[in-house]
Order: C-alpha cells, then sequence, then structure tokens
C-alpha cells in the first residue's frame, strides 16, 4: 500500500523495528527533527571499512546539504553516489524508574537514506552556501562581505535527496511494573535542554552593539532546538511545530 501524500514509503532498510509504535514516516516528523538540528553524522563505507562523520548541515524540501574541505575524504567518496545514511538525534529526557530495567532515555531522532552528488557549478555552490546562511540567520547574507570565487573553490559541497527517512520519538515518563510497587525509590524524568548563551561580541571587530535581527532566533535562553525550527520558519522552510 502506498504512503499518504507527505511521506516517505520505509522499506526494510528504514522501517522501524524495534517499538515500532514510536516511528513516524511522514514528512512533518522527518523534518521536524531536521530542522530542530545543525550537526549531523553521516554514514558510509571506504574500502569495506564503515566510517560516521559529523558535519553540520541543511535542509531544502527533501534535500540534505553538507560541505567541508574540498580535499574531504569522505565528501569525495559520498559525492561518487555512495549509498550515505545521515543521523540527527536529539537527547530530551532520563527516563529514571523504581527498577533497573525501567530506566531509559526520552529523545528524537530521524535516520535519512540516499546517495549524495557533488555540486560543482561555482554559481550553485555560491547559491547553496548562501542558502545555508540565509537558513540559520534570514537575510544575513545581505549584510555579509561576498564570497569571492577562490574561496568557494576550497569547498565540496553535496547535495541528497532524501530517499527513504524514518523518524523514531520517545516522550514517555516511568513504565509501570507490578515487581516494582513495594520500592519506594524516587522515579520519574529529568528533562535535557541545550539552550542559548549571552552573546559574546567579538572586541574590535564588527559594528558592535546588540544582535540584529537576523540573529533573532537565537535570544539568551532559547532552546537550541527551538531557536533552529524559528530560523528555518523565518528562512520559509514548512516545518512541523
Amino acid at each position: 500500500m502506498s504512503p499518504p501524500d507527505g511521506s516517505f514509503t520505509p522499506t526494510a532498510r528504514s522501517q522501524v523495528r524495534r517499538r515500532p509504535q514510536r516511528g513516524h514516516y511522514d514528512e512533518a516528523a522527518v523534518y521536524g527533527v531536521l530542522d530542530a538540528g545543525i550537526m549531523a553524522h553521516v554514514g558510509y563505507v571506504i574500502d569495506g571499512q564503515p566510517f560516521v562523520t559529523p558535519t553540520a548541515y541543511w535542509r531544502e524540501d527533501r534535500k540534505l546539504y553538507w560541505h567541508g574541505a574540498a580535499a574531504s575524504r569522505m565528501l569525495a567518496t559520498v559525492a561518487e553516489g555512495a549509498p550515505v545514511c545521515v543521523t540527527v538525534s536529539f537527547l530530551d529526557g532520563f527516563v529514571v524508574g523504581r527498577s533497573g530495567i525501567t530506566h531509559s532515555l526520552n529523545y528524537r531522532s530521524v535516520m535519512a537514506f540516499g546517495r549524495a552528488r557533488l555540486v560543482s557549478d561555482l554559481a550553485d555552490v555560491r547559491a547553496a552556501m548562501d542558502a545555508f546562511i540565509d537558513r540559520l540567520y534570514a537575510g544575513r547574507p545581505l549584510k555579509l562581505r561576498p564570497t569571492t570565487d577562490d574561496e568557494l573553490r576550497r569547498i565540496a559541497l553535496v547535495e541528497m535527496e532524501i530517499e527513504e527517512a524514518s523518524a523514531k520519538i520517545k516522550d514517555t515518563g516511568v513504565t509501570d511494573l507490578p515487581a516494582d510497587d513495594a520500592w519506594a525509590a524516587w522515579c520519574g524524568v529529568f528533562p535535557v535542554e541545550t539552550r542559548i548563551g549571552a552573546p559574546l561580541p567579538e572586541p574590535g571587530m564588527g559594528s558592535g552593539g546588540p544582535p540584529t535581527s537576523d540573529l533573532a532566533p537565537y535570544a539568551e535562553g532559547t532552546r537550541l532546538d527551538s531557536a533552529l525550527t524559528a530560523a528555518a520558519q523565518a528562512y520559509g522552510l514548512p516545518v512541523s511545530t
């Protein structure tokens, strides 16, 4: 049976097997996790040896982008069309039970599968890198010194169409087991968050003063995932709220 519009079709490689009730294949769930993050881990194989490389990424519709130095072995490998698995995850809480078996974690994660390609046209690289800045800080590229062609040639940029993706999300309390009833040990959840700190202007550089409007999502005290989601919305990406 085909999935509804706006969903990814799970296969053996993307189907959530353990606790399938936590699996989600709709774009809203997948994009909600992807757009709340900035760091991904890219899994690939070189000569039979698996590697996982952490990297910054961004999304445009069903495409993921990441970049690095032009001499990067990872980028050279995946740009040749090698199968890639891109993962993004968040730790949202420690779940503390009255028995060891009921301790767990709350989390959000996505696994996205596809084959990447090198973006080689310099104009396309420039547009994509401007889009990366714009996606994080809407309107900021207009305020910046333009990137030179020589600077762009030092970059390798890859684009991956998401062929399959699954999100897995756990946001629960403590599992209640009858065998735990006689135990008075404390149980509950410790929420885990990453928040934006106070801005630290670079002395003697830039215009000074408070951060400008393009940096508004990153106000002190804001949750990082909320800030990145707000930045994606400001950029115009449809995201899950």
